[in-house]
């Protein structure tokens, strides 16, 4: 089973912490022939040199570990496919801009070739008047240039939520999870109508991915109050801290010394209360 925690540590070096609070700074260093160690927060390897910053317990770095980790590179897949829809869409944005801007040219190239090559094809039997291609594309020639214009805006405007969307996930923040579930929601009723519509292998990868993907934010994630919401996501983050656990170990010590001097006390005071033989 991979170790996600070395993984990372591995590709971006260790986190280490100095905290101000003599009892706990004991279980997170240690000194040995080649100097001073101190125990990483992601993998809890000991390692040499000094600590990456210091202060109180408070203000220590919650690390994100494990299965937080995995979780990571899960989101950057979703960023990835993403960022290709960017591209994509981008240059559909442009090339309908490009064809509005171009349209006068086009048309009258159409308009003059149009007849060569409905007679050429004719005398081969074969009759294009009526051809759905010819229909459309003779309809796309009659919108206005102003249409054009706000069809690529629009097309270029969600180009650049599927761009905010890739990045948000890509680093993994809690605005991006958030933004990306609510605009893929949005999308999900228009995507299944366009099953119902047509049935399609790319219809049905995008529906797959974004319906996966707003399923796996929701539960991983904990988004809107799912399983326990934020307070409960943070909560597990820190049950899974090295940091939290050093200082649940400092405080059981504690807690076991103050017993024991509890134990002693109240053994010597019944001795003293004991009378002499």
């Amino acid at each position: 089973m991979m170790d996600w925690n070395l993984y990372r540590c591995g590709r971006i070096g260790h986190i280490t912490y100095a905290p101000e609070e003599p009892d706990l700074r004991e279980y997170l260093r240690t000194s040995g022939p080649a100097g001073e160690f101190w125990r990483c927060l992601r993998c809890g390897t000991f390692v040499t040199g000094r600590p990456a910053s210091s202060g109180p317990a408070a203000q220590a770095p919650v690390i994100k570990r494990g299965r937080e980790i995995r979780s990571e590179l899960i989101l950057r897949a979703f960023a990835i496919e993403r960022f290709f829809r960017f591209l994509l869409f981008g240059g559909v944005a442009y090339a309908i801009w490009q064809f509005g801007h171009s349209k006068l040219t086009i048309e009258q190239a159409f308009n003059r070739d149009l007849p060569i090559v409905r007679g050429s094809l004719g005398q081969l039997g074969l009759n294009i008047s009526h051809s759905s291609l010819i229909i459309e594309f003779q309809k796309a020639l009659h919108i206005s240039q102003g249409t054009f214009t706000l069809i690529a805006a629009g097309v270029a405007v969600f180009a650049i939520i599927e761009l905010i969307e890739g990045i948000g996930l890509w680093q993994s923040r809690r605005w991006g999870e958030y933004f990306a579930m609510v605009v893929t929601s949005l999308g999900l009723p228009y995507e299944i109508y366009d099953l119902i519509v047509k049935v399609s292998w790319a219809r049905l990868v995008f529906f797959g991915i974004n319906l996966a993907l707003v399923i796996y934010l929701v539960l991983t994630k904990r988004l809107f109050g799912a399983r326990g919401g934020r307070t409960a996501y943070e909560a597990r983050l820190r049950s899974d801290s090295i940091f939290d656990e050093a200082a649940r170990e400092a405080q059981a010590d504690q807690d076991a010394r103050a017993a024991e001097q509890a134990d002693a006390a109240a053994g010597a005071e019944a001795n003293a209360e004991t009378p002499a033989s």
